[in-house]
């Protein structure tokens, strides 16, 4: 039987085995690099423990924010500490992900023993998925386990790329428990059932979309994504981002939830900003008058109004991705509040499945 999750590998399978654990250890800092939530880093403990507990070498490798290359703040040597503590062990760290030195280290690595690799967004080809730096990082190990249920969805050379090279490739136990939650909330919801999908792109999302067109009553639709569809009804968008061969695609979506019966409600106001920063000039307006010049980065007051409106009388809701450019205080509101909105329903909400959701979800 194909093993799928952590808890099939039994001690004949790994013990003295290389172990590479892709986990999402991407806990805030303050300025003095002191972590001020550490609840992604207990969320992986389990399944690094029972992995130690059975023998094996655990490399363990996650990303911290957006770095664009090698940046000294966004460096994982903060959370080795508090990975020793809770592990009860050393926890060595790599100064690197790949290349000779973390091949020695790996070399070196005792049965029982964890070595935390940097920051792997510190390599551009991380997010591109690139097979060559895939192939290097799966090198390191004789098994992949992913425990990274935050960045699941993204197809990054860490989490989808290294699945070519390294076999068996299983989920961890919170990656595990996510998805049985997920599926048992998709695959016999209590109704009205709405999901909420948000993201910058139609083409990352169009799976998901197509997938809940078939199953939700309501869907509510927020992110970059958003100004895709709203070109494809003839609005304009200013500067907002748009995937201009996806427009095609936009159309037939909207006439599919019609055709379907689904409610697919887009945003009625946006918060627009005249540059892509943290310091825009910001301004909310009407989503058929975005002015030439001005992008479009979070769902406006209006709209959650609207979507808290629409979620009423829901008994289960899914949400997967943000609302709107949450990196930026500024226009990290609509993705915020969707939790309180939620959260105010009496719904059995089964499942909460966005990039952010432990930072967002202890606001419940």
């Amino acid at each position: 039987m194909a093993k799928k999750s952590v808890g099939d590998l039994t001690a004949a399978d790994l013990e003295g085995k290389r172990v590479l654990v892709r986990a999402d250890l991407n806990v805030p800092l303050d300025d003095n690099q002191n972590i001020t939530d550490d609840t992604r880093i207990r969320a992986a403990i389990p399944t690094i423990k029972y992995l130690l507990s059975n023998g094996a070498k655990v490399i363990l490798t996650s990303h911290l924010g957006r770095p664009k290359g090698v940046t000294p703040k966004f460096s994982l040597a903060p959370l080795v500490p508090r990975l020793s503590e809770l592990l009860g062990i050393e926890v060595k760290k790599a100064e690197d992900v790949i290349g000779p030195e973390v091949e020695k280290l790996v070399a070196d690595l005792a049965n029982g023993a964890v070595l935390l690799l940097e920051n792997v967004r510190f390599y551009k080809e991380e997010e591109k998925n690139d097979p060559e730096f895939a192939k290097k990082l799966a090198s390191l190990a004789d098994l992949f386990v992913n425990d990274a249920f935050g960045t699941a969805h993204r197809a990054h050379a860490s989490t989808e790329g290294v699945t070519k090279f390294l076999k068996p490739s299983v989920a961890g136990f919170l990656l595990q428990k996510e998805l049985d939650y997920l599926d048992g909330a998709v695959s016999n919801p209590k109704r009205p059932f709405a999901a909420i999908v948000g993201g910058s792109k139609v083409s990352s999302k169009i799976g998901v979309i197509e997938s809940l067109l078939e199953k939700c009553d309501i869907l509510l639709l927020g992110g970059g994504m958003i100004f895709t569809f709203y070109k494809a009804q003839g609005l304009s968008v200013g500067s907002s981002l748009v995937e201009e061969d996806k427009l095609e695609l936009a159309t037939s979506l909207l006439a599919k939830a019609k055709a379907k019966g689904v409610s697919l409600l887009l945003p009625s106001d946006v918060i627009i900003a005249d540059k892509f920063a943290p310091d825009a000039n910001s301004q909310t307006v009407p989503a058929s008058a975005i002015p030439d010049g001005w992008m479009g980065l979070d769902i406006g007051p209006d709209s959650v109004k609207t979507f808290n409106d629409a979620l009423d009388t829901t008994q289960t809701i899914i949400w997967n991705g943000p609302m709107g450019v949450f990196e930026f205080d500024k226009f990290a509101v609509g993705t915020e509040v969707m939790p309180c909105v939620i959260h105010s329903f009496n719904s059995i909400m089964e499942q909460i499945c966005t990039e952010r959701n432990l930072t967002v979800t202890p606001l419940l």
